[in-house]
């Protein structure tokens, strides 16, 4: 899905907007140029997951995890959705004893960490497994945002959700695409998708 954002506060409601289809262990991987709003929209998604601390990015230090609280707007809303599921009459089969509880577990689970990362210092992505990607990977619990994720793209899956933003033809406007995320475009009804110029259009600033 691609989307036109007019100005800052526009792309950071679009960060929110990604963030309300989030479950938990996601990857999102952020790319583009200096400037095109790589950190607005890790804001966003900060924002949603109630994180009130200030969200800059890590050049140096890298990675910096932010706790989740659950009285959070973003841990309600996932927490009401693991609740309908659980709630909704479903025709179980028997299975194993101790197999059932591990399930509900997973049912029960909640975002409890927001991991932010900068690579834009790093050559390949062993520099982020040296110092302790992998024990965040795959965690139900755990969101992650990596900013300029295409110097690490040697250890980044194919299940990632993309986002590439690019410098539109205005001033303040953002041209980005969202990738393998089950996102219709009314969820990102912030323009006219007339107003999105195509790559072939000549429209995009080199």
């Amino acid at each position: 899905m691609t989307t036109v954002t007019s100005s800052e506060k526009q792309t950071l409601k679009l960060g929110e907007k990604i963030a309300c289809q989030l479950k938990g262990g996601e990857v999102l991987a952020l790319t583009g140029e200096l400037g095109t709003g790589k950190t607005v929209i890790t804001k966003g998604i900060a924002r949603f997951l109630g994180i009130k601390k200030h969200i800059t990015s890590p050049t140096f230090v890298l990675m910096k995890l932010y706790p989740v609280k659950p009285d959070s707007v973003g841990a309600k809303q996932f927490n009401r959705v693991n609740k309908i599921q659980n709630s909704t009459p479903t025709r179980t089969p028997t299975v194993p004893s101790g197999q059932e509880s591990r399930g509900s577990d997973r049912k029960r689970r909640r975002i409890k960490n927001f991991l932010h990362i900068d690579a834009y210092r790093l050559n390949s992505g062993r520099d982020l497994l040296d110092i302790g990607l992998e024990d965040w990977l795959n965690r139900p619990d755990t969101i992650i945002v990596i900013e300029w994720a295409e110097r690490v793209r040697d250890i980044l899956s194919k299940k990632i959700i993309k986002v590439n933003l690019k410098i539109g033809r205005k001033n303040n406007e953002r041209i980005i695409k969202v990738e393998n995320i089950p996102i219709s475009s009314k969820s990102f009804n912030l323009v006219k998708k007339s107003r999105i110029p195509t790559e072939t259009s000549g429209e995009f600033r080199k």
